[in-house]
């Protein structure tokens, strides 16, 4: 088992149990105490778990957020996977919402060259992404900038969303559940992405498998508001059946 892939396992555990155990760990990756240890320090730098003794729990257990930096490099592939079958859900032109976020962003840099697009954003990091792209006309959101997402928050930007009405609206999400929808960590982004919800004809959902059946403090919409969810193959296929009954499609990256 790679370095990356072992990390992912332990942070699957910690969110599952609530919590993980070096010696535990130690016997069911088959490797040495001394190994787990070392990817506990390497994911409590990236601010994803919480040292403790003889263990570690998840930050999202404790109440934080993981900053940007931290979630740029969790489940790479399964991002870029998502990304790449999100395509297939933009319009052939005419207007797109992306919301802040590390997968959207893995979109917003593979968007097609050859299609025009009006694309409406609250992140400043697709906004610098896209700015340059002549084929595309960008509009930043303005608001008051979150530092741990770089997204525009607040009244102004709740104003100005309630201005638009896009094709599609491609939302990233913290926790997605049939019973709580779609939960975010943090309150004033949940209103910033209700509004988003509220300008899209269609919302797409682009969240890998670990955000789907957890809940986060802020609600942000019911599942009915969520026409489609593109998630990665590990999808508990029990997951992905309840929100198909509750009508979503789901799309399998």
């Amino acid at each position: 088992m790679y370095a990356e892939e072992r990390h992912q396992a332990i942070i699957d555990r910690a969110r599952a149990d609530g919590r993980v155990d070096v010696t535990r760990l130690a016997a069911d990756l088959d490797v040495t105490p001394e190994t787990v240890r070392r990817d506990l320090t390497q994911l409590e730098r990236r601010g994803l778990l919480r040292r403790v003794h003889g263990g570690a729990i998840p930050i999202d257990r404790l109440g934080f957020e993981p900053g940007l930096d931290a979630r740029q490099g969790l489940l790479s592939a399964q991002k870029e996977a998502i990304a790449q079958a999100a395509l297939a859900e933009l319009p052939d032109g005419g207007s797109i919402l992306l919301d802040a976020g590390t997968t959207t962003y893995r979109l917003a840099e593979i968007l097609p060259a050859d299609r025009e697009l009006n694309v409406v954003t609250h992140s400043l990091p697709i906004a610098m992404l896209l700015a340059g792209r002549p084929h595309l006309t960008l509009h930043l959101v303005g608001g008051t900038i979150r530092g741990r997402t770089l997204a525009a928050v607040g009244g102004w930007a709740e104003r100005s969303l309630a201005d638009i009405r896009a094709d599609v609206a491609f939302l990233g999400t913290n926790g997605l559940t049939v019973e709580d929808g779609l939960t975010t960590p943090d309150l004033a982004e949940a209103v910033v992405k209700r509004a988003l919800v509220a300008a899209g004809k269609r919302v797409v959902v682009l969240a890998d498998h670990t955000k789907i059946g957890r809940t986060d403090l802020g609600r942000v919409a019911p599942i009915t508001a969520v026409d489609t969810l593109v998630t990665d193959a590990d999808l508990d296929p029990a997951l992905g059946e309840e929100l198909e009954s509750a009508g979503v499609a789901v799309v399998l990256a």
